[in-house]
């Protein structure tokens, strides 16, 4: 596995996600912003974080889980267990979704100072996300791998 196929992957999937998040938190006028999100836990824990440790804090963490996600799908690709087909990608994307969910119900509730949101709604955002997630990131990875991943068919 090259570490470059998993840097493209998750800040392409990472971006586009975050994008994503953002036009729908526009839409529905509640944020559904995961970096904002972070930084708001991190401040809570931390007080003495200002606005700016704040935000680089938010980031740095969601593009690091953007990692860890671009890492596992890296690895099935590479191992031949899924290919980065759109049929596969969106559904690669929807599993994604729902393990967000799990892990952020888990993070809010573990939190002691958790913000106060559309919980619901919010969850219901992160099943989208991590499919445009998934979609660019497999976008990403095939660019850049070229003629290789140009011979899988994206149907």
């Amino acid at each position: 596995m090259k570490a470059k196929d998993v840097l493209v992957a998750g800040i392409t999937g990472t971006t586009f996600m975050t994008a994503f998040s953002y036009l729908v938190s526009e839409l529905d006028g509640e944020n559904f912003s995961e970096p904002e999100r972070l930084g708001q836990l991190a401040k809570r824990l931390l007080p003495l974080l200002n606005k700016e440790e704040k935000l680089t804090t938010g980031w740095t963490a969601h593009y690091m889980v953007g990692m860890l996600f671009a890492l596992a799908y890296v690895e099935l690709w590479t191992r031949g267990k899924i290919k980065p087909t759109l049929g596969q990608t969106l559904l690669l994307g929807g599993v994604s979704g729902i393990l967000a969910v799990a892990i952020w119900k888990t993070t809010f509730k573990m939190h002691p100072l958790p913000p106060m949101l559309s919980f619901n709604k919010y969850y219901l955002q992160l099943v989208p996300a991590h499919v445009v997630f998934a979609l660019f990131a497999a976008l990403g990875y095939r660019l850049l791998n070229g003629a290789k991943a140009s011979k899988q068919s994206i149907n």
